[in-house]
């Protein structure tokens, strides 16, 4: 599977190691900081995205992975659906929803895939939490709390995967909780922790809590690949 990876910082690196461990030919970087990386065998330029959207290398790309910013999300998508390749995208901190609908208004076939959080662990992490919100909906007497942390570069608070949490609780029972501003979400930004989310449910008698950590990125860059893979190969 050809590739294309938007976004080339710490994520954008790990994504590539992973493809590359998969068998996948990584075709064209997109990065607002364009430069040549030198290869073993070849040079791979970088391309701004002023160039790299309009390129041959991008075109040629069964798929994207996009990990930037919440500022630069969307554009980027639409950048990619211009040139007809579809999007795995990580970003959070912007309204992914609103372009997931227009994706489905428009195309025939899915272009954009959006995840709060791709990690595998997280997304069993998601079920157990789900879960878990459906049995204390018949105990009143719990309050749910999130706590989420994550290293000092995160832009966005609360994180997606802390909204996603907040959501699955809320629509759970949502008599009680009419948004996700109702329950409590701690954000916490130090050092370089990869991300660590914490539901606790609390009453005066006990309280329950589930946790995830994240020990780097690879968790998060191996299931974007995997997602890729379902709409990449042709």
């Amino acid at each position: 599977m050809k590739i294309a990876i938007i976004g080339y910082g710490k994520m954008g690196h790990m994504i590539e190691e992973v493809a590359l461990s998969r068998g996948h030919q990584v075709v064209c970087i997109v990065d607002a900081n364009p430069y040549w990386k030198i290869q073993e065998f070849e040079d791979l330029k970088i391309y701004s995205p002023e160039e790299g959207f309009q390129s041959e290398a991008f075109r040629s790309a069964d798929v994207a992975i996009e990990f930037t910013t919440p500022a630069t999300a969307e554009a980027n998508i639409r950048a990619a659906w211009a040139q007809g390749v579809p999007v795995v995208c990580g970003s959070t901190g912007w309204n992914a929803a609103a372009l997931k609908d227009e994706d489905r208004r428009i195309h025939d076939k899915q272009m954009l895939v959006w995840s709060s959080n791709y990690s595998v662990g997280v997304n069993i992490f998601f079920d157990i939490n789900q879960l878990l919100a459906e049995k204390m909906s018949e105990q009143p007497q719990y309050t749910p709390s999130i706590t989420e942390t994550h290293h000092i570069h995160k832009l966005d608070k609360p994180s997606g995967t802390a909204k996603t949490l907040a959501e699955q609780i809320r629509d759970i029972d949502i008599s009680k909780y009419r948004s996700i501003e109702d329950l409590q979400i701690e954000s916490i930004r130090e050092g370089e922790v990869p991300g660590t989310h914490e539901v606790k449910w609390d009453s005066e008698d006990d309280t329950i809590i589930i946790t995830h950590i994240a020990k780097g990125r690879r968790g998060f860059a191996l299931g974007a690949v995997l997602a890729a893979e379902k709409i990449g190969i042709r």
